[in-house]
């Protein structure tokens, strides 16, 4: 079967991964792999389910897809986290879908299209296994390590273990062989839905003994940490960050909230005053460091008095980096079942206070860089500005802002030392002199 394949891939970079695996598998087979819809035979469609609006997404995605049956497109591979979840409702509804695969099903993609091409629907979740190989799908200075799936948090909002189960950590020497083939790579991106608790579905938290492990080898330069639960950042790691000049100087910590009687109902284990107290050691024991963060609007019973405190918090905190979000209420969910739901209005406008909160907060922040020299790492050209474009060690990927610079000449993946002339409340401006390059 030597067919061209498209991929629209949906959600976070641990779902990237995936997507880069079943890529890998289509390589594998030598087909052929474009990024225009219109030249694919077959279009895979990696699903993310985490949200109402995510499946919504998803499913306008493969209807949007099918409408190109008129020219080439042959088949739909529909896969990932929402036929993972929802493949008994999913199956007999989206017509438009040839064959459903789950997200660790990559070796059935083959066996399945000779069944779809044979004149089956096919229903394969829950029947592979995952892939080894990956096309990258990022920048080639730029590559995301996904460490461990799954997550036994059990949060009260989120669906990620219903979805993807409970917390597997993947071998730590498989981890390495896997880094160690990625090539040279400036930046080395670890992702789960907890990296902190590495290791521990084994009996022992095995987390800073992999930074070790992955930091020796030579084709890795910068190592950038996601997705660090609060209650895991210990003092071991605090250390292995500060000490490690592989690891950058940037934790995203996913707080959630900061008040103690939401972070309850959440199913959260931290309180306001250990957040606090965690941020001042992290400051205290690595000077300079960037904490990026994450905070959900409008959580069933929320008031407003909590909103103004998270408000506060915010202002007490000061945060580099904060995403918001408006409670997403998820059927399976614990906390689907609440009293007290907040209004969408109400948590919509919660959103925009705090988002206009944290804007100040960043841009009082990124003005301290005006006049100053940083080492930025160039990601390549940003046609529309006519300038370079890249990110400090205090920005992470297509998360947080970025960097936009003018140079007698640049390359992607190198890092260049910018004069830093103003700034925004998310980006940076600056130009890199003939004699810094």
């Amino acid at each position: 079967m030597k067919k061209t394949f498209g991929m629209i891939s949906l959600g976070c970079d641990k779902n990237r991964v995936d997507g880069e695996r079943i890529l890998g598998e289509i390589r594998r087979h030598g087909c052929e792999i474009t990024d225009d819809i219109e030249k694919a035979q077959v279009l895979v469609v990696n699903t993310c389910a985490f949200l109402n609006a995510s499946r919504k997404e998803a499913i306008d995605a493969v209807i949007e897809g099918n409408a190109h049956r008129g020219g080439v497109l042959e088949k739909i591979v529909v896969t990932g986290c929402l036929p993972e979840k929802y493949i008994a409702e999913l199956f007999p509804a989206l017509t438009e879908g040839d064959v459903f695969l789950g997200v660790s099903d990559c070796s059935e993609l083959f066996p399945a299209l000779e069944r779809a091409y044979a004149g089956e629907r096919v229903n394969a979740v829950h029947t592979g296994r995952e892939g080894s190989d990956r096309v990258i799908t990022t920048p080639p200075h730029l590559k995301y390590l996904k460490i461990a799936d799954g997550c036994f948090n059990h949060c009260t909002y989120c669906l990620i273990p219903r979805i993807r189960g409970k917390y597997r950590s993947y071998p730590m020497e498989e981890l390495v062989a896997e880094a160690k083939s990625l090539g040279e790579t400036q930046e080395l991106v670890l992702v789960a839905q907890d990296t902190t608790r590495y290791g521990e579905d084994t009996g022992e938290n095995k987390f800073v003994e992999l930074l070790k492990k992955i930091s020796e080898l030579d084709n890795i330069c910068h190592i950038r940490l996601l997705y660090c639960y609060p209650e895991v950042v210990t003092d071991a790691l605090i250390a292995e960050v500060r000490d490690n000049p592989k690891i950058l100087k940037y934790l995203d910590i996913p707080l959630q909230h900061s008040e103690d009687r939401i972070l309850k109902l959440m199913g959260r284990r931290g309180s306001r005053a250990e957040y606090l107290a965690l941020l001042q050691k992290l400051r205290k024991e690595i000077p300079g460091i960037a904490v990026r963060t994450t905070f959900i609007a409008g959580f069933p019973t929320e008031t407003e008095e909590e909103h103004e405190a998270l408000k506060a918090f915010l202002e007490e905190a000061k945060f580099e980096n904060c995403g918001f979000f408006a409670y997403s209420r998820e059927p399976d969910t614990p906390a689907y079942r609440l009293k007290g739901q907040v209004p969408a209005r109400v948590k919509e406008r919660r959103v925009r206070a705090l988002y206009r909160m944290q804007q100040a907060i960043s841009a009082a922040r990124l003005r301290e860089y005006a006049g100053k020299r940083i080492r930025v790492l160039c990601d390549g050209i940003d046609y529309e500005r006519s300038c370079f474009v890249g990110r400090a060690p205090f920005q992470a990927y297509e998360i947080d802002g970025c960097v936009y610079f003018t140079a007698p000449r640049a390359e992607t993946g190198k890092v260049y030392e910018v004069d830093i002339e103003r700034a925004d409340a998310y980006d940076l401006y600056g130009t890199v002199k003939e004699n810094t390059l």
